[in-house]
């Protein structure tokens, strides 16, 4: 780990299942964490249709800005998962039948029972010179190419997928973070918090409106890889929060 290095990240999350609702993610949140872990910045996500120009495109957009990206959905056994077409097309590569991702599935369906098909051979397509990411749930691996690593949809493989990536992936600066409440409303410390954003921007700070109390309340999240820096501004806005508290003579929360 270099505590000095900036490692972003992008997630494409692939299917029309996604963007019709049929669906619903969660593997944005569970990427997100994964990254935050790491030290890893993910600084972009975009949901893309199955449809293999949308896909190439996006993928060609952010594999050049970002040092990795992430993908998940559209590499099972059906017509419509098309992810690994979309990523050798991207790439300008073959997309044969790869021996060790085949002996992989065979190994599982030898114990399951299961026949082999052309369809489920589909799973065994992996662009040439790509390495395969490891599926502990069901045998079927996903694979990197240069810094994109492709990652199942199901949730459950997707995490086990990332798992099997943390040890090969750097890890950049840690971000902690302070959380703050107000029991004023956004617009009542906007103008204060902006102008101690403007003192420390190497601090990103937020303010979260909390909604269904019995009294108006704000969160603000100061977030830094500057341990030093993160405590002086959040106590300069823990101050300010103070001073705003005692204009509205309001009670602090807890």
């Amino acid at each position: 780990m270099n505590p000095n290095q900036s490692i972003t990240a992008a997630l494409l999350v692939i299917g029309d299942e996604i963007l019709s609702g049929r669906t619903k993610d969660v593997n944005i949140g569970a990427t997100a964490d994964f990254c935050t872990d790491l030290g890893i910045d993910l600084k972009e996500v975009r949901v893309i249709s199955d449809e293999t120009d949308e896909i190439v495109e996006a993928l060609n957009a952010v594999r050049q800005r970002y040092t990795y990206v992430f993908t998940t959905g559209g590499i099972g056994p059906t017509h419509d998962d098309i992810t690994a077409d979309a990523v050798a097309k991207a790439f300008g590569v073959a997309l044969p039948i790869n021996d060790e991702a085949r002996a992989m599935l065979e190994t599982r369906w030898k114990t399951t029972g299961t026949q082999i098909n052309e369809a489920r051979l589909r799973m065994a397509r992996i662009p040439e010179g790509a390495d395969l990411i490891v599926n502990a749930v069901s045998a079927a691996p996903g694979f990197r190419i240069g810094n994109v690593h492709v990652m199942a949809g199901v949730p459950l493989i997707m995490r086990s997928m990332l798992e099997a990536l943390a040890p090969t992936l750097q890890t950049g600066k840690k971000v902690m973070s302070e959380t703050i409440r107000a029991a004023v409303g956004e617009g009542t410390i906007g103008g204060p918090l902006g102008a101690l954003q403007a003192l420390y921007p190497d601090v990103k700070m937020g303010s979260y409106p909390q909604m269904g109390t019995s009294r108006v309340m704000t969160e603000l999240v100061l977030r830094s890889s500057n341990e030093a820096l993160l405590r002086e501004a959040a106590a300069k806005v823990r101050e300010m929060v103070a001073q705003e508290h005692a204009k509205a003579g309001i009670t602090p929360p807890d």
